[in-house]
């Protein structure tokens, strides 16, 4: 949060679920503002807003420069819940004034004009102007308490040419805003392969400037390169500052060596505060479970053209097998035709047949039966 010194601002603290338990606002010196709709601290600049078992904002009017700093809001439950907000107070620059001439000067004279301004923070930064054409200053800063005096001199030599010049300074006040760190991870290699140069690139941005940046995997410390089973698995880094910490994640799945790798992406881009982690990457041992693969293109999946063909083989090799046992079972499958005597079909029985039979009974043994 920032303000303006001398103006207003308003610091809310939420909570989603609450039993009812009341929150507390204090301030850098660790001191109770409110607890709950309860006033703690005597400064009639500071009051109340809003209070529910969800929401408590106060208000700090006429903000000094000493209000700045890291306000907490406290939650009271087993355990204690905090969050933090940095406060920053900008000093509004005095009016600046030039001195070091208080009379006409004299041709060929040196003359020595200095700007002066007081009360600005962060430091202002005072600019010179001969007519509309700008010209270049010294500078001097100086810390006064939790503000700055900024003065700039500008010496030159005098002649005819200056006669009725406007020479002007003009004071420029920079805004500073502090923020939790924002981190992102870059990588070198669209898809990692086994045995490339890999590198993770941990970009890190805030204020006040973050701690160093610290490197974990799958949620524990990044241990040794030399002791790692396999490259695969989640990496993260984390910076923190007095507003927070900043975290980003990467999945890394290394892909088997093929003989075409894919190209290879332009090199990061040019960052103000980065982390550097550098592997020769490896795929998964044998012993070790691989994660799954978020950058992947396709997942490998069974060969249904494979699987298709042998489905179409055994279809065609039963039916050729029903067609044979087909054939086999009509060749065998017939009637009995016998031979039998001439004469014997009116006969009213087999004996009687036998005895009318042309050839008599003499022949009947020569009767045979033929199977087709």
């Amino acid at each position: 949060m920032t303000v303006v010194e001398g103006s207003a601002v308003n610091m809310t603290c939420r909570v989603e679920y609450n039993d009812n338990t009341s929150l507390q606002w204090s301030n850098p010196a660790q001191q109770t503002l409110f607890f709950g709709d309860k006033k703690a601290l005597r400064d009639n600049r500071i009051e109340l807003v809003r209070a529910t078992s969800q929401e408590l904002t106060i208000r700090v009017n006429d903000a000094s420069l000493s209000d700045e700093g890291l306000y907490t809001c406290s939650l009271f439950t087993m355990p204690v819940k905090t969050t933090k907000a940095y406060l920053t107070v900008l000093g509004v620059p005095r009016r600046p004034e030039i001195t070091g001439f208080t009379r006409p000067a004299l041709e060929g004279e040196l003359v020595t004009l200095t700007c002066t301004t007081w009360g600005s923070k962060p430091a202002a930064n005072i600019r010179w102007f001969r007519n509309d054409k700008e010209v270049q200053g010294s500078k001097e800063i100086n810390a006064t308490g939790r503000s700055f005096t900024v003065k700039s001199s500008l010496q030159f030599q005098v002649d005819r040419r200056d006669d009725s010049v406007a020479y002007t300074c003009s004071v420029e006040h920079v805004l500073e805003v502090h923020y939790t760190p924002h981190l992102e991870i870059q990588n070198s290699q669209r898809i990692p392969q086994e045995g490339q140069y890999f590198k993770l690139e941990c970009v890190n941005k805030g204020n006040p400037i973050p701690e160093p940046i610290q490197w974990f995997k799958d949620g524990g410390d990044l241990p040794d390169t030399d002791r790692m089973i396999t490259d695969n698995g989640t990496y993260r880094c984390e910076a923190s500052n007095d507003l927070g910490t900043g975290r980003a994640e990467f999945v890394l799945f290394v892909y088997a060596q093929v003989t075409t790798p894919p190209p290879s992406p332009a090199p990061p881009y040019p960052t103000a505060l980065t982390s550097t982690l550098v592997l020769t990457v490896s795929p998964c041992s044998p012993s070790s479970l691989c994660p799954s693969d978020p950058n992947a293109l396709g997942q490998h999946g069974p060969d249904h053209a494979l699987i298709g063909g042998v489905v179409a083989v055994v279809v065609f090799i039963t039916l050729c097998l029903i067609i044979v046992l087909g054939r086999y079972l009509a060749r065998h499958k017939g009637t009995y035709l016998t031979h039998e005597a001439k004469g014997a079909e009116d006969a009213p029985d087999a004996d009687t047949a036998i005895i009318n039979a042309e050839g008599n009974h003499v022949h009947a043994e020569e009767k045979k039966e033929y199977f087709i």
